[in-house]
């Protein structure tokens, strides 16, 4: 599986990691939030780094659905549910604070955008309130949203709202711009080098897998931290969803919008224009990282789907995404507890991280050069409210009943053998005594790993769509060979001989 925007030739000559040179702030991650938050900080003046572990907008940025609106499906009604308005406001603000800066960049750098009208819409009663719901308060938090007669979908809905003026673009042309940018103001991105550990001190120490550099100041881009200090893995939830790229026949009409279903399982659709032909991109389908017996079986749903709307629908890429949603459904980002003032990260934009991740650099970087926005201030002040703590609560009991059950499971499993070998694109968890071991074939090579994530020793499973070991308990992903691809581990899969 690839994306439809990682899909394309090399143009990014990576810098040289100097383990002598001298930073004032190191930023980990390549994705916007990451590239941003470096942009802001070195057009300040600041002498800036970015370590990206695999390659530019290999992590999440590089496999969304990229819509840029303040329509965001039902999640203003979901944070209203738990926060009182002024909250919901300064959540409002943040986000088009982070959604006009990133429009100004684009429009300043030439990059290609489309505007277009974004909806919510509902095909069930249940759906149709939650609908109405977002309609009263995103109408509160002074956004222009209104009723939807005609949504331009090809099937029935019971309700519909739209925000019209909204965007939609490549995410590889944002980072491309961003990165270019970024290093025209003296910055280094630096590809292929992951940052295994920061330790504390006055100038944090980012210990990597290529040496070890010091800063005065570090900055998490990760897509969930890659430190467990302060606990965020214990407060996200680490969610796969689905897209996949479709030409659609003459005679198919496309919608021209950008859709969100209200209820589960998740529909989304936009288009992207291509030279062969406007394409038809829908998504969906999620689930708990690693919890799927057969992910592949979610995407066939997703394209049975696309194929019954849209008859004559063909996939010219399919792929999947990773995100983390906040127990309290409010994005964390600011220093990092226990980090000395020093460390700052950013994480849990619940799946719209195009104008989270500007608004989150937008606050890291004011906080790093001693400014101070006041939509930032108001969120984190807030107190976690019972319904948050609550879901914190019960996320965590199922993360531990989750890894009981999966080393249970181990115990009963058979024995690897000298001739133990899965089918080509499968894998099992099979036992070396008492030592769970992953084993796959891929590509006609047999892998075995260790079972146990390195972060916290959940037994990993089997991803057939994406051929990786995925951990159930925080998200953290590996490829079969064992190489880790996703946080929160730090560490690969160890081999076993």
């Amino acid at each position: 599986m690839l994306s439809l925007w990682l899909d394309r030739p090399r143009t990014l000559t990576s810098d040289t990691f100097d383990l002598n040179a001298e930073y004032d702030t190191v930023v980990v991650g390549a994705g916007i939030t990451g590239l941003a938050t470096a942009l802001l900080l070195a057009r300040a003046g600041m002498k800036v780094a970015v370590l990206e572990a695999r390659t530019l907008g290999a992590g999440t940025t590089g496999n969304t659905t990229a819509k840029l609106t303040m329509l965001q499906g039902t999640i203003l009604s979901g944070l209203r549910r738990q926060y009182s308005q002024k909250i919901v406001n300064a959540y409002v603000e943040a986000n088009r604070e982070g959604q006009a800066w990133l429009l100004r960049h684009l429009e300043e750098r030439a990059v290609p955008f489309q505007r277009r009208d974004a909806y919510t819409f509902a095909m069930t009663a249940g759906g149709e309130e939650q609908v109405k719901a977002e309609l009263a308060v995103s109408r509160a938090a002074g956004l222009d949203v209104e009723e939807a007669s005609d949504s331009g979908l090809p099937f029935s809905t019971r309700r519909a709202i739209r925000l019209a003026g909204q965007a939609q673009f490549n995410p590889m042309d944002v980072l491309d711009s961003l990165s270019a940018d970024f290093r025209a103001h003296g910055g280094a991105l630096i590809e292929g080098v992951r940052v295994r550990d920061v330790t504390g001190g006055n100038r944090p120490a980012v210990v990597t897998g290529a040496g070890t550099i010091r800063a005065d100041r570090v900055v998490l881009a990760t897509g969930i931290p890659i430190l467990d200090r302060g606990l965020y893995f214990a407060k996200l939830k680490a969610s796969q969803s689905y897209v996949a790229a479709l030409k659609i026949p003459a005679s198919t009409s496309i919608p021209s919008g950008m859709y969100l279903s209200a209820e589960s399982p998740g529909r989304s659709l936009r288009t992207y224009p291509t030279e062969q032909g406007e394409l038809l991109l829908v998504g969906g389908n999620g689930h708990q990282v690693g919890r799927e017996a057969s992910p592949q079986a979610r995407l066939n749903e997703l394209l049975n789907w696309a194929r019954h709307h849209f008859p004559g629908a063909e996939p010219t890429h399919t792929w999947s995404g990773e995100d983390y949603q906040a127990t309290n459904l409010m994005p964390f980002f600011g220093k990092m507890p226990r980090g000395g003032g020093k460390i700052f990260f950013a994480t849990g934009y619940n799946k719209w991280g195009m104008s989270n991740s500007i608004a989150a650099a937008l606050a890291i970087s004011a906080g790093i050069l001693g400014g101070q926005l006041r939509w930032a201030e108001t969120i984190h002040r807030r107190i976690t409210s019972p319904a948050g703590a609550a879901a914190a609560v019960a996320l965590n009991a199922d993360v531990a009943k989750t890894l009981a059950e999966n080393w249970a499971k181990v115990t009963a499993a058979k024995p690897v053998t000298g001739d133990t070998v899965p089918g080509e694109g499968t894998g099992t968890v099979l036992r070396q005594g008492r030592k769970p071991v992953a084993v796959s074939t891929v590509d006609g090579t047999t892998c075995r790993v260790s079972a146990v994530c390195t972060h916290l020793g959940g037994i990993v499973s089997w991803n057939d769509a994406e051929r990786t070991w995925d951990c159930p308990l925080h998200g953290s992903r590996f490829a079969a060979t064992g190489e880790v691809l996703q946080g929160p581990s730090t560490q690969n899969l160890p081999h076993v001989e």
